[in-house]
Order: structure tokens, then C-alpha cells, then sequence
């Protein structure tokens, strides 16, 4: 699907409609494993000139969608795309590689350099301006007054992003290990692609991602000592899914304690046993007044996901997976 919308999207109105495909075309950037990678050249050459212009216009209220991937984070970000105030952006890394390149862990525009972790301190003037002029024109030029972003990888940046935006709001989703695992490991299996370059999937071009996230998040913390003989470039996708997922969720839940004003919580499984109810309650707690069409929508967009066999993992994964998967509640 175009824009991550379908038919029945369009029902909610050509504006909505207009404004998510405009929001696609020209804000967010085509990504390795995309078609159209060729219309880049053009995004970046309109976001380049919205950073360029003058003035000193600021955000309000903005909120960001994060967590691992295949965890919900797309439909909740389609969800609340329909809301009459809310412009959403999927994973605008275009974007964000104009305020700070290092944020490019998939090696989508850049092919070395990449960060998990920004703090306060790389939130500087500079950054700040960028950021708050993409984000303001892109409000003006979408007619929204609430910017939605979904970045998945910014809960490792909650510091940052809370720098550069005070009042943002940080959503956090959770999703049980058990089925969040296999999903990632499904998604290399159909989408990634093969080019001269090397191999484009999950794990950015040629294991990119996965190499930042060895040396930054595993190997230079103790509390994963257990793994690092395990962390090496042949570790196979279902144990470097799961050690994805055991470091997001760790991480979500140390910002949630840390920025307890800034990070909502949000379990997908509540998102698909009562879809109405948490939305309401996501909208509200986010300073949205909840619009009707996000939940009569996700009453014809929202499913229950039949559930996966459970990873076999190596037995030092296992033991942080499985507390983990105890820590956020899930019986296992």
C-alpha cells in the first residue's frame, strides 16, 4: 500500500488522504529496501530548502511513535494519522539526517557514522533550529497543527529529543517477545533485497545496523557480558532479533522511569483487545481530543495477529529474554 493507506482510508475523506501522501512523498525519504529511491534527490533538495529558509518558528507538542519494529508502531501511527490535528510522519529518516546524519543506523544515506544513543549534549543550537524548522513547515504545508512521527530507534534518544522538544511525547509500544522476534526475522525474509551494493534488509546494507547495535548497546554494556561471545557478525536473525528486542524493551522501560511526564506507555496486545479504549486513552494523554474517526477506523483495521512459535534462542539470550518478557508482564 502506497503511504501504508488503503481504500477504506480514503473513505475518511480526500484531505486526510491528501495530506498522509503528501506527508509521503516529500517529508519522509525512500529507504533502502524501497521502490523510488530514485525521487530522493528531490525530497532532500525541498527539505534542504525548508531548513535554509529563515525564521525561528517552533514545534509544539510533538509526538513521536517508538519501540521496535513490527510491534504496531505503523497502524498506530495510520490510526491517529486520521485525527483532524495530526500529521503523520513514517520513519522521516530524510529528514532527521538533515538535523544530525549520526542518526542513520540502516545506512539509508549514509553508509558509516551512525549512533544509537544522542544526548542533551548533541541537542545543540544547530540541531534545534533544523529540527524545529522542517518540523513547523512541515505542519504549515501539511495544514496540521500536531506533528506524529514514528521512529522506532528514537527511545534510545529520549534525551535528545526531550532537548529539542520539551514537551514532546514519547509513546513507547511494547509487544511480547514471543511474537515480535519472528516477525522481524519474517520481514528480512520478504523485503530484503539483494544488489550490487550487497544485501538491504532489516539490518540495513550489509549489517550495518546490526554492527552499531553489537558495539554500542551490547558490547559496551555489562549487563549483556553473557552475550558478547555471541555477538559477533555470524550471529544468525532470530538471536539478533531477539537481543533487538530485549535492549528496546529495557531501554522503553529505564525512559519511562527516567521521563515518567514524557513517555506514555502502550501495550500492543491492549491496542488489539480493546482498540477503542486505549486510543482514547493515547489521545488523551498525549493533549489530543479524541477524534471519532481514529477509533471507528481501527474497528475495521485492527486484527488479532495469530500468535508465533516461540524462538529458539541460545541459552544466554534465552535467560535475558525471558526475564524480560517477565519484566513487562507477559507469562513465559
Amino acid at each position: 500500500m502506497v503511504a501504508q493507506v488503503d481504500a477504506r482510508y480514503r473513505s475518511y475523506g480526500m484531505g486526510r488522504y491528501a495530506r498522509r501522501l503528501f506527508s509521503y512523498a516529500m517529508f519522509e525519504g525512500r529507504p533502502l529496501t524501497t521502490r523510488g529511491r530514485f525521487f530522493n534527490p528531490v525530497v532532500f533538495a525541498w527539505l534542504r530548502l525548508l531548513a535554509a529558509w529563515p525564521g525561528q518558528p517552533r514545534v509544539r507538542r510533538p509526538i513521536f511513535i517508538t519501540g521496535l519494529g513490527r510491534s504496531g508502531t505503523t497502524i498506530l501511527g495510520v490510526l491517529l494519522s486520521l485525527h483532524r490535528d495530526v500529521g503523520f510522519l513514517n520513519e522521516p529518516k530524510a529528514l532527521w539526517h538533515l538535523v544530525d546524519p549520526r542518526q542513520d543506523l540502516n545506512g539509508n544515506y549514509a553508509a558509516a557514522g551512525g549512533v544509537y544513543r544522542l544526548g542533551a549534549g548533541d541537542a545543540g543550537a544547530r540541531a534545534q533550529c533544523t529540527a524545529h524548522r522542517l518540523f513547523a513547515r512541515y505542519l504549515t504545508t501539511s495544514r496540521s497543527t500536531r506533528v506524529l512521527d514514528k521512529y522506532p530507534e528514537l527511545i534510545f534518544r529520549a534525551d535528545y529529543v526531550l532537548s529539542l522538544f520539551p514537551d514532546a511525547k514519547l509513546i513507547f509500544i511494547t509487544r511480547s517477545g514471543a511474537d515480535a522476534v519472528p516477525s522481524v526475522v519474517k520481514w528480512s525474509e520478504r523485503l530484503g533485497v539483494q544488489t550490487h551494493a550487497g544485501t538491504d534488509d532489516w539490518w540495513g546494507r550489509n549489517d550495518v545496523k546490526w554492527h552499531y547495535l553489537r558495539k554500542e548497546l551490547i558490547l559496551g554494556d555489562p549487563a549483556y557480558r553473557a552475550v558478547w561471545p555471541l555477538a559477533t557478525a555470524s550471529l544468525d536473525q532470530t538471536n539478533r532479533a531477539a537481543l533487538e528486542w530485549i535492549l528496546t524493551m529495557r531501554e522503553g522501560l529505564a525512559q519511562e522511569r527516567a521521563h515518567p511526564g514524557a513517555v506514555v506507555r502502550m501495550a500492543y496486545e491492549s491496542l488489539l483487545a480493546d482498540p477503542a479504549a486505549e486510543l482514547d486513552r493515547l489521545q488523551r494523554q498525549c493533549g489530543l481530543e479524541p477524534d471519532p474517526a481514529v477509533a471507528t477506523y481501527a474497528r475495521e483495521r485492527v486484527y488479532e495477529n495469530p500468535t508465533k512459535s516461540r524462538p529458539v534462542l541460545l541459552p544466554a539470550v534465552e535467560a535475558l529474554f525471558t526475564s524480560t518478557m517477565h519484566e513487562l508482564g507477559f507469562e513465559y
